[in-house]
């Protein structure tokens, strides 16, 4: 069983930063694949980033490279979204989730396991 809470949500100006954090509990942490996943107003919950625990690159959208970075602690078991350059279009809850056994569907939330609450971000002028 993994228990998982999102923090560091809030409003910013479009091209501000945000952090996110997610933190999980259970002794088997380590070896879930981590992600975020978003969902706007009248949208369908999104795919952000992914990592993963034997390595390997982590996975963006297409439409977050470049500006979001995910990494993840496994002696804290913690998973960090870092969001820079944000614009409105980013405005939406974000969760983690973890997942075993994700492998190459990291993209599919059926494939994780447990979810966090959520956190808003709101980008706004």
């Amino acid at each position: 069983q993994v228990q998982l809470v999102e923090s560091g949500g809030g409003s910013v100006q479009p091209g501000g930063s945000l952090r996110l954090s997610c933190a999980a509990s259970g002794p088997t942490f380590p070896r879930y694949a981590m992600c975020w996943f978003r969902l706007s107003p009248g949208t369908e919950r999104e795919f952000v980033a992914a990592i993963f625990w034997s390595g390997g690159s982590p996975r963006y959208t297409d439409t977050v490279k470049g500006r979001f970075t995910i990494s993840r602690d496994d002696v804290k078991n913690m998973v960090y979204l870092q969001m820079n350059s944000l614009k409105p279009e980013d405005t939406a809850v974000y969760s983690c989730a973890a997942g075993l056994g994700v492998g190459s569907n990291y993209r599919y939330r059926d494939r994780y396991d447990y979810w966090g609450q959520g956190t808003q971000v709101t980008v706004s002028s």
